[in-house]
């Protein structure tokens, strides 16, 4: 066990967990985002899908992914931290004259946007999982007896406070998701002249999706487009 400890806190190892973490988290956030989607469909849509997640905790399955999420969540922060200590103790005393070779803004910025997006998890999970933040509206119930997520997303996003919180992190997510994606192919050496174009092409591809994804739903109920139940 000792070779594999020695291993994730090298360079390359945190690299590695850097990589399959992200790439974890990524796929969450995409199926996060097609359920967010599900607004479209109304409020029996919505609440019926919120309803079947809930019913996971009935086997304990809810509650075994959200700790497997908050735990790839601390291990791709973990590595991270790693990473950026390997590398300022790899040198110490500052070049005289330093100049990047072809890194983009956004490359530079990866440890500010990825603590803004955790700050929005935190706050994310004590809206619309602890109940915390509008209590008022968390846990009531609709006409057939479930939780009323619908009601509970509709008038969390009227609140101009709370869309703005999630359209700043949404959009320090969109770099941090672009550049983490590209780089998690190189980390794991599975880059290639052939495949480069495509690979930075897609991760900034998906990047976009994501971000429309996640940001339609809530300006659509800033702008009137989804509404309260009878509204």
């Amino acid at each position: 066990m000792s070779w594999f400890v020695t291993y994730v806190r090298s360079s390359i190892g945190a690299k590695h967990v850097m990589a399959v973490t992200g790439l974890l988290l990524a796929l969450f956030a995409v199926a996060h985002m097609i359920g967010h989607l599900v607004m479209f469909g109304g409020r029996d849509a919505y609440n019926d899908y919120a309803h079947m997640l809930q019913n996971l905790g009935h086997g304990g399955v809810k509650w075994i992914v959200r700790g497997g999420l908050l735990a790839l969540v601390a291990v791709h922060i973990g590595a991270g931290i790693r990473l950026t200590s390997l590398n300022k103790a790899a040198r110490p005393v500052p070049y005289a004259v330093f100049r990047t070779v072809r890194t983009r803004p956004w490359a530079k910025t990866m440890v500010w946007t990825g603590l803004a997006v955790l700050a929005f998890i935190v706050y994310h999970l004590l809206h619309f999982t602890a109940g915390q933040i509008q209590p008022e509206y968390f846990h009531q119930l609709d006409p057939k007896g479930r939780y009323d997520a619908y009601v509970m997303f509709v008038r969390g996003f009227q609140n101009p406070a709370i869309l703005a919180s999630y359209l700043v992190a949404m959009v320090c997510l969109l770099p941090h998701l672009s550049h983490g994606l590209k780089s998690l192919f190189q980390s794991l050496g599975l880059q290639h002249p052939k495949y480069d174009g495509l690979i930075n092409k897609g991760g900034a591809g998906l990047a976009v999706i994501l971000f429309l994804g996640y940001i339609t739903p809530p300006l659509c109920v800033a702008l009137g487009v989804i509404k309260l139940p009878g509204a």
